[in-house]
């Protein structure tokens, strides 16, 4: 019997790596580090090489666990709340979309926030539900889409009471945190499953200063990316679930088609081992992270940018993960693009720039000298002036009525057309500005002129766009019109 003080598929994993006098015959092709180059030395080191390794029979299988695996699982659904956890190697993203697809089938309508990630969108596609979009609050004066009220929600659900199960998004990338207790109370009032994106949330179980978790606020299906803040490996994540109102059947057939047939254990095993590290380790972690982000928002403050922090105020409906440093970068007269292109020159990165904000995330891996270096030289960024007042741009927050779902846009014929005559036609393609990858436009919905606006405007401040067919923005791919759905 396993507890919270073992690791019991990493120890699987190291006692692997240090077999002796073992032939292999199985994948990977190097052959647990045999066969790799200088190179791969130089790069990798050799050790990772040892435990790069398939479903050996002491090693469990993550599609079908009857051991570590199975052992780990449970340890982590024990140290997060949940009733039952599985690991992800697809990232966040196979989550959200199995999670879309254990709990909505064909024409089911969901109620999705518009500013969701855009694995939301492939899981819409994959299932082959409707969308109903549910338009987040939005803060003029940062010019910020923020997240979900009870409120709206329950509106949203008198309009919409045949909804077979709701989406919120909670943390945000800025760590604007919403009431999941209050919604989970209003969604399950009509019987229906609650799914919290919370991929940049799984730190909040550690630690009494942070916002509370989506599990111990009712939600019934509870996604965590474990890169994004803890220490596993980038693409290792965590689905949770809890109560009766997601079948877990379909959630793990959901999960086979979602997830490689290849998992790859390192991966695996630094899902384990960060596990094991924030149980032990994680409050006094935490304790030093939210110290080191106090001390940055402050002295960052003291110098004169303004730093978000949706819990402040009286009425405040929202909380903030201040272990987030949004700053707001428009007062210099630059962008967000040209800031962080210019911090980056000199040794310091965001997690996220946008048009007038950079997005900072202060981890459990960072030091006292990374927020001097943070500070030093967000106070000595200049002054452009060359902010574009009429370049003003909006997050994807309306909530458009979709012509078609996303999955009969998806396999819908589609034309290519000047940006300027796409106006009122249909995209035919997921376009985000990424990071976040906050979809602007999504297969099915109308394109509109202030849509198009965003996307100039973001095109020429420099950034990055994805789902472009055609890079310069000239044209975009719209359906045809009259075409049959497909799907």
């Amino acid at each position: 019997m396993f507890s919270q003080v073992h690791a019991p598929l990493a120890q699987a994993l190291r006692h692997c790596g240090r077999r002796q006098n073992h032939a292999a015959f199985y994948t990977p092709g190097h052959k647990r580090g045999q066969g790799i180059s200088s190179l791969h030395r130089t790069v990798f080191g050799e050790d990772i090489f040892r435990v790069d390794v398939p479903e050996l029979p002491e090693l469990d299988d993550l599609f079908a666990p009857d051991s570590v695996i199975l052992a780990a699982q449970q340890l982590a659904a024990e140290a997060f709340g949940a009733e039952q956890t599985w690991f992800l190697v697809n990232g966040s993203t196979c989550g959200v979309e199995a999670a879309l697809m254990a709990t909505c089938g064909p024409g089911d309508r969901v109620l999705v926030p518009r500013n969701a990630h855009q694995s939301l969108l492939s899981g819409l596609i994959l299932s082959g539900a409707m969308p109903v979009w549910m338009a987040p609050a939005y803060d003029p004066d940062w010019r910020l889409a923020l997240g979900m009220t009870a409120s709206a929600i329950a509106a949203s659900l008198q309009q919409h009471p045949d909804a077979k199960a709701v989406v919120v998004v909670s943390p945000t990338y800025e760590g604007v945190c919403s009431d999941i207790a209050a919604i989970a109370e209003v969604v399950h009032g009509y019987g229906l499953p609650l799914i919290v994106d919370a991929a940049h949330g799984p730190h909040f179980a550690f630690h009494d200063q942070l916002p509370p978790s989506a599990l111990s606020g009712g939600a019934d299906v509870v996604i965590h990316s474990a890169h994004k803040v803890l220490a596993a490996f980038t693409q290792a994540a965590l689905i949770h679930v809890q109560g009766h109102r997601c079948d877990r059947k379909r959630l793990s057939q959901a999960l086979r088609m979602t997830q490689s047939s290849s998992p790859s254990y390192l991966l695996l095993g630094s899902l384990d081992v960060a596990r094991h590290q924030m149980v032990h380790q994680g409050e006094a972690l935490m304790d030093r992270t939210l110290a080191l982000a106090h001390g940055a928002r402050s002295q960052l403050r003291e110098s004169g940018l303004s730093v978000l922090d949706v819990s402040n105020g009286e009425g405040a409906i929202f909380q903030q993960d201040y272990t987030r440093l949004t700053v707001d970068v428009s007062a210099l007269g630059t962008t967000g693009f040209e800031a962080d292109a210019w911090l980056h020159e000199r040794g310091v990165t965001a997690e996220l720039p946008t048009l007038y904000q950079l997005t900072f995330i202060v981890s459990l891996g960072n030091s006292e000298q990374d927020i001097e270096h943070l500070v030093q030289a967000l106070g000595q960024l200049p002054v452009t002036g060359t902010q574009d007042e009429q370049g003003v741009w909006t997050q994807a927050v309306a909530a458009p009525v979709p012509a078609v779902s996303p999955r009969e846009a998806f396999f819908a014929p589609a034309v290519t057309c000047a940006i300027e005559d796409a106006m009122g036609s249909l995209s035919a393609d997921v376009v985000c500005l990424y990071p976040p990858g906050i979809p602007q436009l999504m297969p099915g919905e109308p394109i509109t002129e202030p849509v198009i606006h965003t996307l100039k405007v973001a095109h020429a401040a420099g950034a990055h766009i994805s789902g472009l067919a055609d890079s310069t923005l000239q044209t975009l791919r719209v359906l045809q019109p009259d075409a049959g759905a497909a799907g």
